[in-house]
């Protein structure tokens, strides 16, 4: 996504070494933190994970992969994702699901499908039918906008995030943008994971 920056750290399953943890399937355990200032430049401050929104976010984030993720296949065991956004313009939580699917993927943990996600904004024209698709942080600011998260090229809404007050008629035709926008970036994301899967193969990785 346009001027977002995200670094995405993955620990694998990892059994717990008789730590009690006795849970038939795998626990996910997500850490975020945001870079706070302009653009992610130097001398931005990195927000704790304490943070009110962040802990908002993580949890959100959590549940949403926690249902995707194939845990019944590592049991007592635990998969750590530490998700640093450097630089963000807006569709914050969409850019962190994005990533941390390319993530999970890259580390061969199994899941159901890509889960993507994209934003979608309402003008306050009356006479403008069409929403906006991925936002950026200027237009978030002044215009009501929702997140949503698609699993796979379906129309099954993972996640659905809502934060500020629209007109209940415009946000079916919000979500059907956004949920267009997710099999947009859904395409994408498969055709970035084959290349980078057939660069492997060919350098014998």
């Amino acid at each position: 996504m346009r001027l977002r920056s995200a670094l995405l750290g993955l620990v694998g399953w990892k059994g717990s070494g008789g730590g009690g943890l006795i849970s038939e399937w795998a626990v996910l355990r997500l850490e975020l933190g945001v870079l706070k200032g302009e653009g992610g430049r130097d001398g931005g401050e990195l927000l704790i994970p304490g943070n009110r929104r962040t802990l908002e976010m993580q949890h959100t984030l959590t549940t949403a992969f926690s249902s995707v993720i194939f845990t019944h296949l590592y049991p007592h065991s635990t998969i750590s994702l530490t998700l640093h956004v450097l630089s963000q313009d807006g569709s914050l939580l969409a850019a962190c699901l994005n990533a941390a699917t390319l993530a999970l993927v890259d580390a061969g943990i199994p899941m159901s499908d890509y889960l993507c996600a994209c934003t979608a904004g309402s003008t306050a024209n009356e006479d403008a039918d069409e929403p906006l698709l991925d936002l950026n942080g200027l237009e978030e600011q002044e215009l009501p906008f929702l997140t949503a998260g698609v699993l796979g090229d379906s129309d099954k809404v993972s996640v659905l995030m809502l934060e500020t007050r629209v007109r209940m008629e415009r946000v079916e035709g919000m979500l059907a943008v956004a949920v267009d926008g997710c099999k947009r970036v859904r395409e994408i994301l498969d055709a970035v994971v084959r290349a980078h899967g057939k660069k492997m193969v060919e350098e014998g990785v």
